[in-house]
């Protein structure tokens, strides 16, 4: 990944840029075609998110000794997550012309895996890499150049907003030097 001089090193996709009125609609009509889908998607992304990342699964009781993506696959309690997942990203992606909904939704997010669930936020931008890829796989010809960009702006502004609530909250495990 490329890197940006400024107050601190960041990758270049966790710049926040502005998504503009056609990547909105870009992202929104990729989105309807893998929310068609949300639950098969969702738990592709979290399999691959577990396997990828085995040290995730330590926030999950209900799943956190699968070794086996069949077994997770089945697991309906992954099942369930994965549909929440894809629900608060619909939520967010049917929102993008709202941004104070947006900011809303994600802090919810944020704050609920910082207190409640006490997930490193490291975490977040794991799992929307993992998001982007699965989606650019699945959705081959959708995935545009145009759509990768205007996705991986989508996964800086979900990461932005989640992190910016841990540290409204106060997470003391916190690095700030990630952001």
């Amino acid at each position: 990944m490329e890197k940006v001089q400024g107050e601190m090193e960041i990758e270049r996709w966790e710049r926040n840029e502005e998504i503009s009125d056609a990547e909105k609609k870009v992202i929104q009509e990729t989105w309807s075609r893998v929310y068609a889908n949300c639950e098969d998607v969702g738990v592709s992304i979290l399999i691959r998110f577990f396997v990828n990342f085995p040290s995730a699964k330590q926030y999950f009781s209900q799943f956190k000794h699968m070794e086996d993506p069949l077994e997770m696959e089945r697991s309906l309690q992954l099942r369930k997550h994965a549909r929440r997942v894809m629900g608060a990203i619909n939520t967010v992606v049917e929102n993008l012309n709202d941004s104070e909904k947006v900011s809303s939704v994600l802090a919810l997010v944020g704050k609920a895996h910082a207190l409640k669930h006490k997930v490193e936020p490291v975490y977040f931008k794991k799992l929307t890499g993992v998001m982007l890829e699965v989606i650019a796989e699945e959705y081959a010809n959708d995935f545009t150049p145009e759509a990768h960009s205007a996705w991986t702006k989508m996964r800086t502004l979900i990461y932005t907003h989640v992190t910016a609530a841990y540290k409204e909250v106060g997470w003391a495990q916190y690095p700030t030097a990630t952001l």
